[in-house]
């Protein structure tokens, strides 16, 4: 669901602008998530005040950053934006940026019949100014005149053909921000112009925090007051601890890795040290540009998936790369895009299917035969016929997103030789006369789900 939040100009008990900004939260929540924001608490600005020193305004400035655009509801106090509005405006546009680039809806509502206009003009001329540089939505301006009859007792707006334009404005707005949104898109002309140094920040980019610093995790997460521990997070459908994500995270059963639309590596599920992982990764990593976590030798074919995933050429890219007799390790890179479409990176699962087949077949009496007519897979070259990309250009690297591992981190002992009954053939079928085979009975000291201990 889109997430929006508003804030009211006016910091009295008495506040018709919070009044319309609660309608607007009631009236579109089956769609949008919307959350006022209360900026009673924000101090007098002082440019020589760090807003770290006040948790009401980081506070404002995370949860700004976290939102898809912003409603700004403003009354008129001489001619101008009053100056509750104009002091939260300041304090967010000096050492902290979260309006920069964000799609911004201006509302208004006053006592007379002029419905804020004049404060609403040079509420846009002060959002478009220089430090604060947010995206206004032009034209359709919401008015809202002789607010102490326009609504009921219960706070809802009276007039229906008011409502029915609250309505058509919303839609503008979605569908403003969805533009914004794909502004600061990464737009590559080819696979080679793939920018593997993360030189292109896009709006959920953590500036002005080195990527290569091997803290970066630490340090990005001070900056922009990241939840954690005890800390709830509101998912899609679901509430959970960040506690209680990790280990949700680290419990599944392949290496999950995570890298932005701008390829900046900045996660990975650590449910294993280097040297125990099917792809090694390590904690200094997270945070690098794509380009620090390959070797150079095969950074043209991590741009190919990288390109063929962001242009929709192809949704998924699958590759194979440690194989053998008792190991399949599959690679597999999935694009992610948001509620609008746009490709946000790339999601990457890297898992060893060897125990689940192992499982099929023991659970269903069949085996693996040779098919005298199939073509089989190379390892080396017919992997993915949208990218071409080797997987075996290292074999103990992440082809897309999951860094190589560090100079100091063990690599896992080289898979035995593919041989050529291993998995190349389809799985044998009874005879259409035959009995079919009595299943084998699954070892009692087998993984019920996987298959994972071997007899």
């Amino acid at each position: 669901m889109v997430k929006l939040v508003g804030i009211a100009g006016s910091i009295g008990e008495q506040s018709y602008n919070r009044m319309l900004l609660e309608f607007i939260r009631d009236h579109f929540k089956k769609s949008v998530d919307i959350e006022i924001l209360n900026i009673n608490d924000v101090p007098v600005f002082n440019e020589d005040e760090d807003h770290n020193d006040n948790p009401v305004v980081h506070e404002l400035a995370r949860k700004i950053s976290g939102a898809n655009g912003v409603i700004l509801a403003t009354p008129e106090h001489n001619h101008t934006v009053p100056a509750a509005m104009k002091n939260v405006i300041e304090w967010l546009s000096n050492n902290v940026h979260p309006l920069n680039g964000k799609a911004v809806w201006i509302v208004g509502a006053s006592y007379h019949t002029q419905g804020s206009s004049r404060a609403q003009l040079h509420l846009k001329q002060i959002l478009e100014s220089p430090g604060v540089n947010a995206f206004v939505m032009p034209g359709n301006e919401f008015l809202l005149s002789n607010a102490k009859e326009a609504f009921d007792d219960d706070g809802n707006l009276k007039d229906s053909r008011t409502v029915g334009f609250l309505e058509l404005v919303m839609k503008k707005f979605l569908t403003f921000m969805k533009v914004i949104e794909m502004m600061d898109a990464p737009d590559p002309k080819n696979a080679h112009e793939e920018d593997m140094d993360s030189k292109h920040p896009v709006n959920t980019t953590v500036e002005d925090v080195d990527m290569t610093d091997p803290e970066w995790v630490e340090k990005a997460a001070e900056k922009t007051h990241a939840a954690s521990g005890g800390d709830y997070v509101k998912l899609d459908r679901g509430l959970l601890t960040v506690d209680q994500l990790n280990c949700f995270l680290n419990s599944m059963a392949g290496e999950l890795t995570f890298a932005d639309d701008n390829n900046q590596f900045i996660y990975y599920n650590k449910n294993a040290d280097a040297a125990h992982m099917l792809a090694p990764r390590t904690p200094d990593q997270v945070g690098n540009p794509l380009s620090a976590v390959h070797p150079d030798r095969v950074i043209e074919h991590v741009k190919q998936v990288l390109y063929a995933l962001r242009t929709g050429e192809s949704d998924v890219v699958s590759m194979p790369a440690q194989t053998g007799p008792n190991q399949h390790v599959m690679h597999y890179y999935r694009a992610m895009r948001d509620e609008n479409r746009r490709y946000r990176g790339v999601n990457e699962l890297v898992i060893d299917i060897m125990p689940i087949l192992k499982y099929y077949l023991a659970a269903t009496g069949q085996k693996l035969v040779k098919d005298p007519d199939a073509v089989p897979m190379s390892p080396i070259t017919g992997l993915d016929a949208v990218t071409g990309a080797s997987a075996h250009s290292d074999p103990t690297t992440d082809a897309t997103s999951g860094a190589s591992a560090s100079k100091s981190a063990e690599k896992p002992a080289a898979p035995e030789p593919v041989k050529d009954d291993a998995l190349t053939g389809a799985s044998e079928e009874p005879a259409a006369d035959a009995a079919p085979k009595k299943p084998e009975e699954t070892p009692t000291d087998t993984d019920a789900t996987t298959g994972a201990s071997e007899s």
